[in-house]
Formats: structure tokens, sequence, C-alpha cells
């Protein structure tokens, strides 16, 4: 497994990391509120919260897309 014994993370740490901030962000938790201590760690969470963030606006687009198309 590859591991940065310097920095204390590895790659099963930055995939959970990323994980929970992708369910943050579809929660709609705060970016500021990231658990995490270390640059690379904080950067997979904010990463996973990203692109959550990104998943839940195009939902709400088409959404709204969707509702125009039945009224027009």
């Amino acid at each position: 497994m590859a591991k940065d014994s310097g920095l204390g993370w590895d790659v099963e740490a930055l995939n959970k990391a990323y994980r929970q901030g992708a369910m943050a962000g579809s929660m709609g938790m705060d970016k500021s509120r990231c658990p995490y201590r270390g640059e690379v760690v904080i950067a997979a969470w904010e990463a996973g919260w990203d692109d959550a963030q990104e998943t839940v606006e195009a939902q709400k687009q088409q959404q709204n897309d969707n509702l125009f198309a039945r009224i027009a």
C-alpha cells in the first residue's frame, strides 16, 4: 500500500477523506467544517466536498429545467 510515513497519510486515508467530504457536501455541510488536519488529507476532503456540491447544483438545475419544460 502506498504510504507517506513522513506525512502520515496513505491512499486509503485519502479515499476515506474524499468520501466523507462528498457526503458532507451532499448534505449541505459547510466546507469550513472539515474535520481533518494536514494539507493533503484536507485537500482530499475538499475535493470530495466540491464534487458533491457540483452534483447537487447540477441536479437542482436539471429539476428547474424540467419544471420550466412542463410549464411551457
